[in-house]
């Protein structure tokens, strides 16, 4: 008897490390639900997508969804977790100060603007990861709650087994690309579901659209934010080797959806693909289409009319410009796409270095493909 109950539970620790049982026991498909396979034209123009409602539990829609990618900064998420697991455990206030290291300030791509040697309030730091996507700050979180960073990404693996993401390996707190990093659209929306689950009021974090730290003036890459009824969260990125990404949510009365698009081919289709994913679920919620397909149908891509750059001048208009002449952001009012697409890479002009060299500084950045968003 012993020994049969023995086999049994080593079936089911073997099923658990299977990512199909994995997907059976994280998700439940709802009755008509649509699927996009592999090899088929893509309905969303992104490489993988999925739609959850997270109020019935049920996936709604899902479009190669455990095809693999680059997360870019949607690794943030999983940093903020396991940030947040610590204070709950009172390992950490949010108060706590933070001594920020040389190698965190200097982690290229999207920064908060923290600088060697000061000292951050931990709360600040998580605002500067949700809001900035800061690299800095992220390492910073990293080195504080891990001990070290090689520590903290190992506990980010553990705990990504432990959610049953089995198709995610992170190498970085932040995103910033590294081979042998991957996760699927699956394993974020597994990643995104605990974490609001447990932390429902995390997304006060996500839904802030401007920051400005010391002379830093940063702003929230999400374009549903104070565009589309509903949404509040929760997290971009973009590198070059996955294009650009998003988790995304948004409630309407008692449905709360919650979403991934990986692999957009540009901002402005990562935004307005989401917006089609969200209007089609709650279609679908409602009643009012039978299917995410179907709705889709009815709600074409030249319909919908996005602001890119609306945060950021949310921002400029909230703070002004720098005045230290440390680092000082340019826009323009009339942003075409492919400006708007340089912008997302988080370019910047600092008049200490002169324009010239700093153009040279961030075409450097971006041919490493290292600036996540």
């Amino acid at each position: 008897m012993r020994l049969f109950s023995f086999f049994l539970l080593l079936c089911i620790l073997v099923l658990q490390e299977n990512p199909a049982f994995a997907r059976q026991q994280n998700f439940r498909q709802t009755p008509g639900s649509d699927t996009v396979e592999a090899g088929t034209p893509p309905i969303i123009n992104v490489h993988s997508a999925i739609l959850y409602d997270l109020t019935d539990d049920s996936v709604l829609f899902e479009q190669n969804a455990d095809k693999r990618i680059q997360p870019a900064s949607l690794t943030k998420v999983m940093s903020m977790f396991l940030a947040l697991d610590a204070i709950t455990d009172k390992r950490f206030r949010f108060d706590t100060p933070v001594t920020v290291s040389k190698k965190a300030a200097s982690e290229g791509g999207s920064s908060m603007g923290i600088r060697a040697g000061e000292r951050v309030p931990l709360g600040e730091l998580l605002l500067g990861m949700a809001v900035s996507s800061g690299n800095d700050a992220s390492y910073a979180v990293a080195e504080l709650v891990g001990g070290s960073n090689q520590a903290f990404i190992a506990a980010m693996n553990a705990k990504a087994r432990q959610l049953g993401m089995y198709s995610t390996h992170f190498c970085t707190p932040n995103g910033l690309p590294m081979q042998g990093q991957y996760t699927t659209a699956r394993d974020m929306l597994i990643l995104a579901r605990a974490y609001l689950t447990k932390y429902p009021w995390a997304l006060s974090f996500h839904n802030r659209r401007t920051l400005k730290h010391l002379n830093h003036i940063s702003w929230n890459r999400n374009p549903l934010l104070s565009q589309y009824p509903g949404a509040d969260g929760l997290k971009t990125g973009w590198v070059r080797a996955s294009g650009y990404n998003m988790i995304f949510t948004a409630q309407r009365k008692k449905h709360r959806l919650l979403a991934v698009i990986l692999g957009a081919p540009d901002a402005l289709h990562r935004g307005v693909e989401a917006c089609r994913m969200l209007d089609a679920g709650f279609l679908v919620c409602a009643q009012k289409e039978h299917s995410i397909l179907e709705a889709l149908e009815h709600l074409p891509f030249e319909n919908y009319k996005i602001d890119l750059l609306k945060n950021a001048h949310d921002a400029r208009a909230r703070y002004g410009h720098v005045s230290s002449g440390k680092k000082k952001t340019r826009l323009k009012q009339n942003a075409s796409v492919k400006n708007r697409k340089r912008h997302k890479t988080g370019e910047k002009v600092s008049n200490r270095r002169g324009p010239q060299r700093n153009k040279q500084r961030v075409q450097h950045k971006r041919r490493r493909g290292s600036a996540p968003s």
